[in-house]
């Protein structure tokens, strides 16, 4: 860990550890309870919500499932609280994808790795992250961004997806053998759904007059590359940047160029920009939700609701017959 991650998390893991020793203090009367939980103890912590929503639908409320973002939180930007830590140090099982949150992947330092699953690997991160938008940009805004690293949102593709719940499942039946079929059955039918949606997307994002999909920030590489698109990010994987002058005038000369006529904002980012491309070309807004959350702005309760509201807005704005 570096000595700024360690700076960052001090304060929070000195709190998460005195927490900790009180709640051990506290069952010390109850002899063999005591200390560390059991294999078959404590709840399953998930990062953010895509890796929440598929250990509940595999674990079906058998085990407590919680996640360290909260509704309305952009997962990026997570900082975990005292309480975090002390949450995921005691966790049966923590799950997360690593590269994906920098506060979660620093706290990790502080886990038992027997109690952690990393899901990055069976996501198959293959598209590397995307800067879009700072052409033109000076040397020190440049150094300013992040620009290493895979892209990581791995559950706009379903395929993706359901490695990654296979994976999840595994280890949950690994961990409990006494619920293993219950986790595999689970396992198989979110797969099962997951496999629908697929061919719902391919069906309906197989003609359509535009390719070229721009939106807000470079989320949606992997559902592009799955079903035929060209994504184009106003800024690139994070959210938060910024593009310069002449990356906008670059994104909007693409729109113009290439008759986008929709220029996808999100729930979770400021659409500012987004508007500005759109004012400039006379192009329209619409809104592409990159699930990494669900709040009272996403167009549906769940994953596969919001999935299927994704489809119809990418049908209409691509004009898809």
């Amino acid at each position: 860990m570096t000595p700024h991650a360690l700076r960052r998390l001090a304060p929070a893991l000195a709190t998460a550890t005195a927490l900790v020793l009180t709640a051990t203090a506290c069952g010390s009367s109850s002899g063999a309870a005591s200390g560390a939980p059991s294999a078959k103890g404590g709840a399953v912590v998930t990062s953010f919500y895509p890796i929440q929503f598929a250990t509940q639908q595999i674990t079906g409320g058998t085990l407590p499932v919680s996640v360290l973002t909260k509704p309305g939180a952009e997962p990026h930007d997570l900082e975990l609280a005292p309480q975090d830590i002390a949450s995921m140090t005691s966790a049966r099982l923590v799950v997360y994808a690593d590269g994906f949150q920098p506060a979660v992947d620093e706290a990790m330092a502080e886990v038992d790795p027997a109690s952690v699953l990393d899901v990055a690997d069976a996501a198959q991160l293959t598209l590397t992250a995307t800067e879009e938008g700072h052409e033109g940009e000076s040397a020190e805004e440049h150094d300013a961004h992040d620009h290493g690293g895979n892209d990581p949102h791995f559950w706009l593709d379903p395929q993706r997806y359901a490695a990654v719940a296979k994976a999840i499942g595994t280890r949950l039946a690994t961990d409990d053998p006494a619920n293993a079929a219950a986790y595999q059955k689970n396992t198989a039918a979110f797969v099962a759904k997951l496999t629908t949606l697929d061919g719902e997307l391919k069906t309906g994002l197989a003609s359509c007059r535009s390719k070229v999909l721009v939106t807000s920030h470079a989320a949606f590489g992997y559902l592009a590359q799955r079903y035929g698109l060209e994504q184009h990010g106003i800024t690139g994987i994070s959210p938060e940047a910024e593009p310069s002058a002449a990356g906008l005038k670059q994104i909007s000369d693409l729109v113009r160029s290439k008759g986008v006529g929709t220029i996808y904002q999100e729930t979770l980012v400021e659409p500012h920009f987004a508007q500005t491309v759109a004012g400039t070309t006379g192009a329209k807004v619409a809104t592409l939700d990159p699930l990494e959350g669900i709040t009272g702005e996403s167009a549906g309760k769940d994953y596969f609701e919001v999935m299927r509201s994704n489809l119809t807005a990418l049908q209409k704005g691509l004009d898809c017959s």
